[in-house]
């Protein structure tokens, strides 16, 4: 989860009172190695949090791109301490592969005192142990780009050059008004930033109705980047920012175009099998003790809705486009059964 202390807002009000940082680390893996870091397999590991929506889009990208093998993953708890995101559900609390108890031991390992907070997505270096990125923006469009000669066959074109202005169009107001949204109204310390925030999200996902009410995707005929991005907010929505977060206009459920889009993407294997409502669920509730003070953790919203028929298919889309599906989640990466919608 992306620490909240440097700005992208665009008021003076929520200048004063909500500010995301922006990544400090921004190296890049790229196949030509020109920031020092070569795209290869097995170098890097990737540190995720299942309960987090940046950490989340890297889950999603990797599946659908079948890098499973070349980057392995490390899911940290989805609770934190005063260290921040620490690996206590691995054996003895240690990363089997990096050896530290707290992903902060590999920020320390890049730069010495740092001072920021410690954010997942992370990728390190295994070799050094050292932090390379938490360039959460940047991480999933590498996957895509950079990476190409390690994805699986079939793997989809997740950032299809002709249509990258309009990804990336659209992609700055989910991120600016959505997925940053719920957090400015979550966080919102006066009533006039909870409501400015509050009315630039439903506005947003009023807008992004419209538009899916006639197309299957964001953008093109198949699932891109902007997809996945918008995803990992919609799936959270009722879980957590309905009610945790104040964003409670209606229940995403209760919107026939969004709750179908959702579903079907939901449905689509490296979407939804990479969820874990658990995790999603005690990290906000027992986290976020400032909101929620006695860390009770609610026992809905039921999960049985997600696999129910969704009919976007009838909009027509491919969603892998000349690709296939990926296969199943590696051995050891399956979400356990607690937290999935069954």
């Amino acid at each position: 989860m992306v620490p909240l202390n440097t700005a992208d807002q665009e008021t003076p009000r929520e200048r004063e009172e909500f500010r995301r940082s922006a990544p400090h680390f921004a190296d890049r893996i790229t196949a030509d190695g020109r920031d020092g870091w070569p795209v290869e397999a097995g170098r890097y590991r990737l540190v995720v949090s299942r309960a987090c929506p940046w950490a989340s889009r890297a889950l999603v990208s990797r599946r659908l791109l079948g890098l499973e093998s070349a980057l392995p993953v490390a899911i940290t708890d989805p609770i934190q301490d005063e260290r921040s995101w620490r690996f206590t559900l691995d054996p003895g609390g240690l990363d089997p592969v990096l050896g530290i108890a707290f992903l902060s031991e590999a920020y320390d390992a890049r730069e010495t005192g740092y001072p920021g907070g410690v954010s997942v997505p992370a990728v390190v270096d295994v070799p050094s142990g050292a932090l390379v990125t938490n360039d959460y923006h940047r991480i999933t469009l590498d996957l895509a780009t950079e990476w190409t000669a390690l994805h699986r066959e079939g793997a989809p074109d997740l950032y299809p050059e002709e249509l990258r202005d309009e990804i990336d169009e659209v992609a700055e107001g989910v991120y600016r008004d959505v997925n940053n949204g719920v957090y400015r109204a979550g966080f919102a310390e006066h009533q006039g930033t909870y409501e400015e925030a509050y009315r630039r999200l439903f506005a947003r996902l009023d807008e992004l109705s419209e538009r899916l009410s006639t197309r299957r995707y964001l953008v093109g005929d198949t699932i891109t980047e902007a997809d996945i991005r918008l995803f990992t907010t919609l799936v959270r929505f009722d879980a957590v920012y309905h009610g945790h977060f104040k964003c409670n206009r209606n229940k995403l459920s209760e919107n026939r175009v969004l709750w179908g889009y959702v579903r079907d993407l939901f449905q689509t294997p490296g979407f939804g099998d990479t969820v874990d409502f658990d995790h999603i669920k005690r990290h906000y509730y027992q986290v976020h003790t400032n909101i929620n003070p006695r860390r009770i953790v609610p026992l809905g919203p039921d999960l049985s809705g997600w696999l129910t028929p969704h009919h976007r298919e009838e909009l027509g889309g491919r969603p892998f486009g000349d690709g296939t599906a990926p296969g199943p989640a590696p051995d050891g990466e399956a979400v356990p059964e607690q937290g999935r919608a069954l």
